[in-house]
């Protein structure tokens, strides 16, 4: 992955940094009223905004330093990362086309971004062994921060898994408090696209991120271990 791939990702998320909580979502075949009570609703805006932070700017600019520096183990690494983390921008479509099973990749996601910053033995020891400097302390600092936010997110998903396995459920205020900010989204990036088809996009995305995710596990994974240098 290069840097205009990860660059991609930057519309997906960056909205939510300045745009309001306090609006109506409308699309074409359903509309949600943000106004409805709902007390956890600043908590999970909060959380995407926090998601645009840590999981997208932060190792997008520490992406670009580690080139500029030359350091290749945080290159790989980030690379890395990126790839696993591209699960999370799938998210977001699928919750525009409504689609249930948005849940469980949004909990996927956040389970596999701290297993690929820490699982790759030889990257984890040219960290260790590269000398210290502030692209060094940085670069700790946020995959120590992004590793506790991803727990904390699987924690925070858990009482809502319930919305993935129920048509009824996702309609209701308590999960589709969860899709204001992808469809507000969509209103914004894609406004004459509609959500069913930016919904297809997703699930083409996810059967790829599935395709290739079981490469690895069955091919890469078994032959090279937790080498990430083949």
């Amino acid at each position: 992955m290069d840097l205009n791939q990860t660059g991609n990702l930057l519309p997906v998320f960056l909205f939510l940094l300045i745009y309001p909580a306090n609006i109506q979502v409308q699309i074409f075949y359903f509309s949600i009223d943000v106004m409805t009570p709902v007390w956890f609703r600043p908590y999970v805006w909060m959380d995407y905004r926090l998601s645009l932070l840590f999981i997208l700017i932060i190792p997008l600019i520490l992406l670009i330093w580690a080139f500029v520096q030359k350091a290749e183990s945080m290159q790989r690494l980030l690379m890395i990362y990126f790839k696993v983390a591209s699960l999370l921008a799938i998210t977001i479509y699928l919750m525009i086309g409504n689609f249930s099973a948005s849940f469980i990749s949004a909990l996927m996601g956040r389970i596999l971004i701290p297993i690929s910053l820490w699982f790759w033995v030889d990257i984890n020891d040219e960290i260790e062994y590269y000398p210290n400097g502030l692209l060094k302390l940085i670069f700790s600092s946020w995959r120590w921060a992004t590793t506790v936010y991803s727990i904390l997110g699987v924690i925070a998903l858990i009482p809502f898994m319930g919305c993935a396995f129920s048509t009824t459920a996702i309609k209701t205020p308590y999960c589709s408090v969860w899709l204001e900010a992808p469809l507000i989204f969509k209103d914004y990036f894609h406004h004459n696209s509609k959500p069913a088809f930016l919904g297809f996009l997703g699930i083409v995305g996810l059967g790829f991120y599935v395709v290739y995710l079981s490469y690895f596990v069955v091919f890469k994974l078994n032959k090279h271990g937790r080498s990430a240098t083949h």
